[in-house]
């Protein structure tokens, strides 16, 4: 009982710059299909979704400017749960809106949020997850994440240390550390006590909105409208509020400094396909550990690199170890494939001398 409560947000909004130079501002990673299978990454996140969460209560929180790839894509989803952020302000005000936005409809609603950019190898059990998570948050007053164990030190990923164990695969977060430096992420990894945040929270309407009030009172202030603002009234006070918020993380804003903090341990298959060297890690390779995507390919004395050219082209390389070389639409990039830092440099120093049309 409860299920019909259950509401699911995707976040749709952002730009995906280190997916450069397949991912443009136009057209950011979320709306392509990376793997090939004829639908792009917010299609498949809304098709895992669906089975557990009907249509009518998923709600897509995106950029005002990606609103009609949206609706192109996904054609059943009401224009109504769609939410169009007029500005870029991270996750904690796009997750308050939607917070607010559910609350308002029902004020005993529970609710699931997600990125749009996730690979889930084991679907089956990725339904058992996501209803056990609804579950435990249905009537309590916690926040809750997804705890994956690590296989790597991995820097771009928020890590979990588990506590006390409260209920089969649940546990209570003894701290929650967002980014860290390699050299502690691979003290994270040695301890066996961390997890990675997978970056799905779980809590219900009345919680999230309490936690953002005590945590995050500029951002709670900004956002927060009456019961009867619906529609066209809340649409407006969006596109004139939403703009001041606070620019910041969900796991700054409220998940590192909340008390009531939970974490369901799991293992379905899960991967943030939010860089080339995380899609690297998910790409059939050949017996030199190169990932090739589409193109033809003669590589001589070449190992852990990843191609990704288009299917009309033959590209013949020599002697290189651990490259990304991606060629889309203009623009082609030849560079170490774990180096994330620079790879950001490019994409802005692009930015700046050639116009927003190549970024």
């Amino acid at each position: 009982m409860g299920e019909e409560k259950d509401y699911c947000v995707i976040m749709c909004g952002g730009i995906g710059s280190r997916f450069w130079p397949f991912s443009r501002k136009q057209q950011p990673k979320q709306f392509l299909d990376f793997l090939g299978i004829g639908r792009s990454m917010l299609q498949l996140t809304y098709d895992r979704f669906s089975k557990v969460i009907p249509r009518e209560r998923i709600i897509i929180a995106t950029n005002a400017d990606y609103v009609g790839l949206v609706k192109e894509q996904l054609p059943e989803i009401d224009d109504a749960n769609i939410l169009a952020e007029p500005a870029r302000r991270n996750t904690a005000p796009c997750i308050a809106w939607a917070a607010y936005h559910i609350r308002n409809i029902d004020p005993e609603a529970n609710m699931v949020v997600t990125p749009s950019d996730h690979i889930i190898l084991k679907e089956e059990e990725f339904r058992t997850v996501i209803r056990r998570g609804l579950d435990f948050t249905r009537n309590r007053d916690v926040l809750l994440t997804i705890g994956i164990k690590p296989n790597r030190p991995e820097t771009g990923y928020g890590y979990i240390q588990v506590d006390e164990a409260v209920d089969d695969n649940f546990y209570t977060v003894k701290t929650f550390t967002e980014k860290p430096e390699l050299d502690l992420a691979k003290v994270f990894i040695e301890t066996g006590e961390f997890y990675w945040n997978s970056g799905i929270f779980f809590w219900n309407a009345a919680t999230a909105t309490r936690a953002i009030e005590r945590h995050q009172p500029l951002l709670a202030t900004t956002l927060r409208f009456g019961e009867e603002l619906k529609g066209e009234g809340e649409s407006a006070f969006i596109e004139s509020h939403f703009p001041f918020c606070p620019n910041v993380s969900i796991d700054y804003a409220m998940m590192e400094k909340a008390d009531n903090v939970y974490v369901q341990l799991a293992d379905m298959g899960w991967a943030d396909l939010g860089t080339w060297e995380s899609l690297y890690e998910l790409t059939p390779k050949d017996k030199n550990q190169n990932a090739i995507l589409r193109c033809g390919t003669i590589l001589n004395g070449c190992k852990n690199n990843i191609i990704a050219l288009p299917e009309d082209k033959l590209a013949i390389i020599q002697d290189m170890d651990g490259y990304l070389i991606a060629e889309h639409d203009k623009v082609l990039i030849i560079c170490k494939k774990d180096d994330e830092t620079n790879l950001r440099k490019y994409v802005n120093e692009a930015r700046i001398k050639l116009g927003e049309d190549l970024v």
